[in-house]
């Protein structure tokens, strides 16, 4: 009998992720393939669906109570965003955590892609349009919070220096 791989979450341990706080968040595409536009002159151009990733972003606040969106940017092959759990007015605990909402956002973004690559002739993806999971980290202070702002704004123009750079 083969043992089963046991994958190491890359939540942090014992945290309560449905807690109020600042998180910034990045998820890549499947095999960090280019889906979502191409970056020229240290500027993103998004594609239909790197509009349409960007579109569900938004919407997030309509689906999950009390959570607050900050900076995003979609760029070929991945996104970043900070997001902000506000106080929960609820008498019970949030019903939602951070891991919900991101299972949330690449489902609908995936979902809308497939429809795309049917009716709009988008280039297809193989298996998944997203990597499984995602990278959170948790914004401890101010400081901390305007140094992932600036990150995030700068995103673009660092492409080339970028992780998840690949020329594509």
């Amino acid at each position: 009998m083969q043992a089963r791989s046991s994958r190491k979450s890359p939540r942090l341990e014992g945290y309560d992720y449905a807690q109020d706080g600042a998180y910034f968040l990045t998820s890549c595409t499947q095999n960090r393939v280019h889906q979502f536009g191409h970056v020229m002159d240290q500027t993103m151009y998004l594609n239909e669906a790197g509009y349409i990733v960007e579109t569900w972003w938004h919407r997030l606040p309509a689906k999950f109570a009390d959570l607050e969106l900050d900076l995003f940017v979609v760029m070929p092959n991945h996104i970043h965003g900070i997001v902000i759990l506000n106080a929960w007015a609820g008498t019970q605990t949030r019903p939602y955590t951070i891991a919900s909402v991101m299972a949330w956002f690449k489902s609908m973004t995936t979902n809308h892609y497939i429809r795309g690559v049917r009716q709009r002739g988008w280039k297809p993806f193989v298996g998944k349009l997203w990597q499984r999971s995602f990278h959170d980290r948790i914004i401890r202070h101010e400081r901390e919070l305007n140094a992932l702002r600036e990150y995030v704004l700068t995103n673009p123009a660092r492409w080339e220096a970028d992780t998840f750079y690949d020329k594509g």
